[in-house]
């Protein structure tokens, strides 16, 4: 289980920081996990999950248009 930092979930979704913690707020994105003082982090498994749920997503959807 790893731990990654704002800056690696937004390398690894393309999302912006902003978008991240509003994602977050609607429930639609994976919440941070404190790890201290004001830091915060995510779990990387939580974080792919998310990934591949949209790229599921994305393979009905084109399945839809075929």
């Amino acid at each position: 289980m790893k731990v990654v930092r704002l800056q690696r979930v937004m390398e690894m979704t393309g999302l912006g920081r902003s978008t991240v913690y509003k994602y977050v707020s609607e429930g639609w994105f994976p919440k941070p996990i404190p790890l201290g003082g004001r830091s915060v982090g995510w779990l990387e498994g939580e974080v792919v999950e998310w990934i591949m749920a949209r790229v599921s997503e994305r393979d009905i959807r084109v399945g839809e248009l075929s």
